[in-house]
C-alpha cells in the first residue's frame, strides 16, 4: 500500500502568494491547499484534516495567531509554521509562545519552507511513534497482566492497583521466582509516573563502592577510574521509579545513605560537594526476612521501617497450584513462538496433576524453564506425565517425613529432613541450606556427611 501523501493548508491573503507555495509543496510530494483568508482557512480546518498549517501572520479578517490559536485548540499535535513580512520581534516571540513550531520572514526560499515543514512532521511522527510505545507498554506491565485466578494471585493484583499512586516506597516481598519485579514494574506502569523512567538495579550483583557510583553518580576524580562525571541511577529515575532488587544484600553503610534520600529527597553523587534534589519512587525487593535480618542486624530497622509503609507478599507457586494450568498455556505460547519447530500443543490431565503436585522451589520462574525444556525435547503434540524433567511430578518415600508409628530420635528427624529439603532444591545442597536457614556445616551433619578437608 502507497504511503499517504501528508496535507498541508497554506493561508496567506494575497492567493497568489498562497498558491505558489502549495504547488512548490506539491512538487516535493505534499497534498498541498492554498486558502486566501483566514477565515476560508478556519472553515477547511474544521471540515477537513490537515497534517500541518503554513499560515501568514497579518491578515485582514481572521490573523495567523488567531488562526494559529483555532489549529491547536482543534489538533494540538499539529505543526503550525508562521510567515509574515513584518519582522517584528516581539510578534514572533508572541507567535512561538502560543506553540508555533516555526517563524519564516518573508522573502523565503521554497526550499527553506520544505526543510522545516519536513523537520516538524518527522518530530511529530517520532513523538506519536513514543506515545504508542509507551501506552504499549503500559498495557504490557500492567499488573491486569499477572497472570492466575488464585484468590492469592487476586488480592495481589487488587492490592497493586490500589498502591500503584500511594507515594511512599514500597517493598515486594516473595521467594526467589515469584515475580517480584513484574509486581514492581506494575506499581510503576499503573501510576502517574508510567511516563517517567524507570531504572532497576540488582543490589546483589555489585560490589559496595560500585552500587554506591551506579546509585548517587559520581564526579570526575571522585576515585581511581572516574574519568568522567555520571548521573547515577537516582538522577536516571528522577520522575519516575527506581526498582532497588534484592535490597537485603545491601551493606549497611549504603542502607544508612539510601535512608538519607528517602527523607530528604536529595542525593551525594561520589566525591561531590553539592547534593541535587529528585523526585523518585523507590520500590524494593527481597526474598529474605527482613525481620530476622534487623535482628541479626544484617538489616537497619529504621530503613525497614521507611519502606514497609507499601508492602505486597507474593505467594510462592505451591500455594497457588490452582494457577499452573494457565500459566503452563502462557508458557506453552511463548516457546511455541520461540521454537516453531516444537511439536508441543497440550499437557495431559495426568501431566498437569503432576506438575500441581510438585512443591516448586524455584516458583514460577522453575515452570517457565520446565516448559522451555519440555518444549525443546518433546516429541509429540500432547505431553504425558513420562515426558517431565526429572524429579518434577515424582515422590519418593525416604523424602517425606511422616509422624506416625513410632517416635523417631531427634537426629533422624534432621536427617531425614535434610533429605528432602535437598531433594526440593534439586540436589543443591547451598540452596537447601539457605531455605533451612542454617551453615552449609550444619546440614552436612545433618545429612550424616564427613566435613571437607581444612572446614
Amino acid at each position: 500500500m502507497p504511503e499517504r501523501r501528508r496535507r498541508i493548508l497554506v493561508v496567506d491573503d494575497n492567493l497568489e502568494m498562497a498558491r505558489t507555495l502549495a504547488d512548490g509543496l506539491t512538487d516535493r510530494g505534499y497534498e498541498a491547499v492554498a486558502a486566501g483568508s483566514g477565515s476560508q482557512a478556519l472553515a477547511q480546518l474544521a471540515r477537513e484534516p490537515f497534517d500541518a498549517l503554513v499560515t501568514d501572520l497579518r491578515m485582514p479578517d481572521v490573523d495567523g495567531l488567531e488562526l494559529l490559536s483555532a489549529s491547536r485548540k482543534l489538533d494540538p499535535d499539529r505543526p503550525v509554521i508562521v510567515m509574515t513580512a513584518y519582522s517584528a520581534i516581539d510578534t514572533a516571540v508572541e507567535s512561538i509562545r502560543l506553540g508555533a513550531y516555526h517563524y519564516l520572514t518573508k522573502p523565503f526560499k521554497q526550499e527553506e519552507l520544505a526543510i522545516f515543514l519536513e523537520r516538524a512532521l518527522e518530530e511529530l511522527r517520532v513523538r506519536r511513534e513514543a506515545s504508542t510505545l509507551k501506552t504499549a507498554l503500559r498495557t504490557r506491565f500492567s499488573i491486569s497482566n499477572l497472570i492466575g485466578q488464585s484468590a492469592a494471585i487476586r488480592a495481589v493484583r487488587e492490592r497493586v492497583k490500589r498502591l500503584a499512586d500511594a507515594p511512599a516506597p514500597a517493598i515486594v516481598l516473595g521467594e526467589t521466582g515469584t515475580g517480584k519485579g513484574i509486581v514492581a514494574r506494575a506499581l510503576h506502569a499503573d501510576s502517574r509516573r508510567s511516563d517517567g523512567p524507570f531504572v532497576s538495579v540488582n543490589c546483589a550483583a555489585l560490589p559496595e563502592a560500585l552500587l554506591e557510583s551506579e546509585l548517587f553518580g559520581h564526579v570526575r576524580g571522585a576515585f581511581t577510574g572516574a574519568v568522567a562525571d555520571r548521573r547515577g541511577l537516582f538522577a536516571e529515575a528522577d520522575g519516575g521509579s527506581l526498582f532497588l532488587d534484592e535490597i537485603a544484600e545491601m551493606t549497611p553503610a549504603l542502607q544508612a545513605k539510601l535512608l538519607h534520600v528517602l527523607e530528604s529527597g536529595a542525593v551525594r553523587p561520589v566525591g561531590a560537594t553539592k547534593v541535587r534534589q529528585v523526585d523518585v519512587r523507590i520500590v524494593a525487593a527481597t526474598h529474605r526476612d527482613l525481620v530476622s535480618a534487623v535482628r541479626d542486624q544484617k538489616f537497619r530497622e529504621d530503613l525497614l521501617y521507611r519502606l514497609d509503609v507499601v508492602s505486597i507478599v507474593i505467594p510462592p507457586l505451591r500455594e497457588r497450584a490452582e494457577d499452573i494450568p494457565e500459566l503452563i498455556d502462557h508458557f506453552l505460547a511463548e516457546v511455541r513462538e520461540k521454537y516453531p519447530q516444537s511439536p508441543i500443543r497440550r499437557f495431559s490431565a495426568e501431566a498437569l496433576a503432576a506438575l500441581r503436585r510438585h512443591r516448586w522451589p524455584g516458583n514460577v520462574r522453575e515452570l517457565a524453564h520446565a516448559v522451555e525444556k519440555i518444549a525443546l525435547l518433546g516429541q509429540n503434540a500432547e505431553v504425558v506425565a513420562a515426558d517431565l524433567p526429572d524429579g518434577i511430578g515424582r515422590s519418593d518415600s525416604t523424602d517425606t517425613v511422616e509422624f506416625k508409628g513410632d517416635i523417631l530420635p531427634m537426629r533422624e528427624l534432621e536427617r531425614r529432613y535434610a533429605v528432602w529439603a535437598v531433594g526440593q532444591t534439586g540436589g543443591h545442597r547451598g540452596k537447601a541450606a539457605e531455605r533451612l536457614g542454617v551453615d552449609p556445616k550444619t546440614l552436612r551433619k545433618w545429612l550424616g556427611e564427613p566435613d571437607p578437608v581444612g572446614d
